[in-house]
């Protein structure tokens, strides 16, 4: 059975609905996927970037978000992140078995991202990506950073992300995705029975 909170999900799926007055988003997630995506946030860059992340980590992802956009992107952005974590958390359920560690060195042309991932049960972000001042089509790059903070509370795992060269904005955010993508494919791989802590629980 699914439980958000950390039991058993054999499935290893979650869907999920968050409304809230400034958005409503629609997620359904499958781990053990074929990288199959379909997104729709209004906000066609951060669509490309939702696209690689599960193109690259091997999950089957179907996305609707709706929102404010004519307020700002923030809300939208944020609350997507905090869903698809939300649903990483209930999909991977007690986390028992797998591999939990996972890292990915990831370039694109001049751009090279170095991404750490834990699935530890602790939510905690380290963003270390050079400032991007110039909007990605009708994407503001800073909002990538509130994307991530709201996926790591949802999932409630430890995410370590840094550029190390980089001068395109696409380029560089691109690479994140794809890197947090790649790290995510071999952090949730099933290798063993037990939970991988001598706590005996990743849920918390």
């Amino acid at each position: 059975m699914t439980n958000a909170d950390g039991g058993t999900n054999p499935s290893r799926r979650a869907q999920l609905r968050r409304e809230t007055k400034e958005t409503t988003v629609d997620l359904a997630l499958s781990i053990d996927g074929s990288g199959n995506t379909r997104v729709a946030t209004g906000i066609p860059f951060f669509d490309h970037m939702l696209e690689q992340l599960g193109k690259h980590a091997g999950f089957d992802l179907e996305l609707e978000a709706r929102g404010d956009l004519e307020v700002d992107l923030h809300h939208t952005v944020e609350d997507v992140g905090i869903v698809l974590g939300n649903a990483l958390r209930e999909a991977l359920g007690d986390r028992r078995g797998v591999r939990r560690f996972a890292n990915a060195l990831v370039p694109l042309d001049e751009a090279l991202v170095q991404v750490a991932l834990d699935l530890s049960g602790r939510p905690f972000l380290v963003y270390d990506v050079d400032p991007i001042s110039e909007w990605i089509g009708t994407f503001d790059p800073q909002l990538a950073e509130e994307f991530w903070k709201g996926f790591v509370d949802g999932a409630r795992v430890t995410l370590h992300l840094r550029s190390i060269t980089g001068k395109n904005g696409h380029h560089v955010l691109e690479a994140s995705f794809k890197g947090v993508a790649r790290a995510l494919r071999d952090a949730v791989k099933v290798e063993g029975t037990q939970v991988p802590s001598t706590k005996g629980t990743l849920s918390s």
